[in-house]
């Protein structure tokens, strides 16, 4: 008894100073997350699972719940089992496989025809041959088109802020006067959403345009008009055009009322010569 007790106390401290690269399983998902689907679109989810010589891989299950809900409902959708890994889809629209990829196990799981309820929190877990189980997460969440766009200005910062409520991945860009913002009119922040203005005062029509991959939306400020150098020139020709036509017009009247005037004069003399006579 001695003897066999010393035997298993020896292989117990061994097993518990054998590296962990022989013993630790570790699951990874790919891919930046949250994962943003579009309606109809594929999902496809794929996980990367490394375990030592020691441990045996005995499940592969695929489950998903809602990423917000007290308590979380698990719904399994696929499962892989046995020593070939045999994988067994539990829900419709979902496909799953494990294969060999340089000396790991890749397992995937595709769910076809992407609806909103698709959305969760996915899990991906392992089971080893002792039960000890890990898991890896992955946050889906539905593709949302651009929402309430607004434009606001910090006049003390002569700057125009660009807002947009919740949609996935938006892109924004300014134009002045239906334009394409040049140096002269300001310049943009890093993220698109402020507009730095350097023309003074702030005028024009400033527009901000929020697209992603489901349309695009805007929102216009308006200032004051601007006094562009062409529109003063065209002022100033028009007011001498106005100043050119009053006089011609006066002149014009001068002479017939002089005109006027002689001719009354020289029907006047011959009157009175005609009375002489």
């Amino acid at each position: 008894m001695d003897l066999q007790y010393f035997l298993s106390w020896k292989v117990s401290l061994l097993l518990l100073l054998v590296p962990c690269r022989l013993q630790c399983m570790s699951v990874h998902i790919f891919g930046k997350q949250p994962v943003y689907m579009m309606p109809k679109d594929d999902l496809v989810l794929k996980a990367l699972i490394e375990h030592g010589p020691l441990e045996e891989i005995a499940s592969i299950t695929w489950e998903r719940e809602l990423e917000t809900g007290i308590p979380p409902e698990t719904v399994t959708l696929a499962k892989c089992t046995g020593s070939s890994l045999k994988c067994a889809p539990m829900k419709p629209k979902v496909h799953v496989n494990v294969e060999l990829q340089e000396a790991k196990l890749q397992a995937t799981l595709q769910i076809s025809d992407y609806k909103q309820e698709d959305s969760g929190v996915y899990a991906v877990t392992v089971t080893d041959h002792a039960g000890k189980n890990t898991t890896a997460h992955c946050i889906v969440r539905n593709y949302e088109p651009v929402h309430h766009v607004s434009v606001s200005i910090n006049e003390s910062h002569s700057s125009l802020v660009c807002g947009e409520a919740w949609g996935t991945d938006p892109h924004f860009s300014w134009l002045h006067e239906r334009v394409a913002i040049t140096k002269t009119v300001g310049s943009i922040s890093k993220d698109g959403t402020t507009l730095f203005v350097t023309i003074t005062p702030i005028c024009g029509h400033f527009t901000c345009l929020v697209s992603n991959k489901m349309g695009d939306s805007s929102a216009t400020y308006t200032a004051a008009p601007c006094e562009t150098e062409g529109r003063g020139t065209t002022a100033a020709v028009v007011s001498l055009l106005l100043l050119l036509l009053l006089l011609s017009g006066g002149v014009l009247a001068f002479l017939l009322w002089r005109r006027h005037r002689h001719s009354n004069r020289g029907e006047r003399l011959q009157e009175r010569f005609d009375d002489t006579i």
